[in-house]
């Protein structure tokens, strides 16, 4: 029974992952689902690529989270449009949900949609939302063990955003050893070393978006 439960949820969700897909391939717009643990920094990493991007795209973000709108708030604050999804105790967010928040957007006047997920590190991985890649984002304080850990995010996600490297000094990370567990459990994708902080490496991740965006319009 719990398997019939499970393909039944998934089927819908799936139903509803292909309807978004459709409305994403027809305006021709950019759809990044943007994964992490919480507190991994993926707010803060939208903020810079907003600042850095909105003169060249139109940004707009739908923001998944248990409560408040803070996250949405912030974005806002730096001049994209941002929806705010609650879940009330859902650990990730599912396409029917994305396919109501829609109706908040023109899709027509936006380029590049990130949705950034809520922050869980096992349930958002399996949940298709239409989009046109999965972004994991991993922080260097939550230490080397997760990769291998939850095997489950690496494996469906093409990029890794290796976050916080300006704490490298303090702490006991070893970037290497990222890239190699990486490549084992997922040799397609690739890791990014950067720090939404200090910007260091941010420009390898506006590159990809860039040349993501232009896949996207050429398809």
């Amino acid at each position: 029974m719990k398997v019939t439960l499970r393909t039944d949820v998934l089927t819908n969700n799936n139903k509803a992952a292909e309807f978004n897909r459709e409305l994403f391939e027809s305006t021709k717009t950019l759809v990044i689902n943007l994964m992490s643990s919480p507190g991994a920094g993926k707010t803060t990493l939208l903020e810079e690529t907003v600042r850095a991007l909105s003169e060249k795209y139109r940004i707009a973000v739908i923001e998944g989270d248990l409560a408040t709108e803070r996250d949405a708030n912030r974005i806002r604050s730096m001049g994209a449009k941002a929806v705010q999804i609650n879940t009330h105790g859902g650990c990730h967010l599912d396409a029917r949900m994305v396919a109501a928040a829609l109706g908040e957007f023109d899709l027509d006047e936006i380029d590049i949609l990130f949705i950034e997920n809520v922050g869980n590190l096992v349930c958002p991985s399996g949940y298709d939302l239409g989009q046109n890649h999965k972004v994991a984002v991993l922080s260097v304080p939550e230490g080397n063990d997760k990769i291998t850990k939850y095997p489950q995010m690496f494996m469906r996600t093409e990029l890794v955003l290796l976050n916080k490297i300006d704490l490298l000094p303090y702490l006991d990370f070893n970037v290497e050893e990222a890239k190699q567990d990486l490549s084992e459990i997922n040799p397609q994708s690739v890791l990014i070393p950067l720090s939404a902080r200090t910007n260091e490496g941010l420009h390898e991740w506006f590159s990809w978006i860039e040349g993501a965006y232009n896949r996207c319009v050429q398809q």
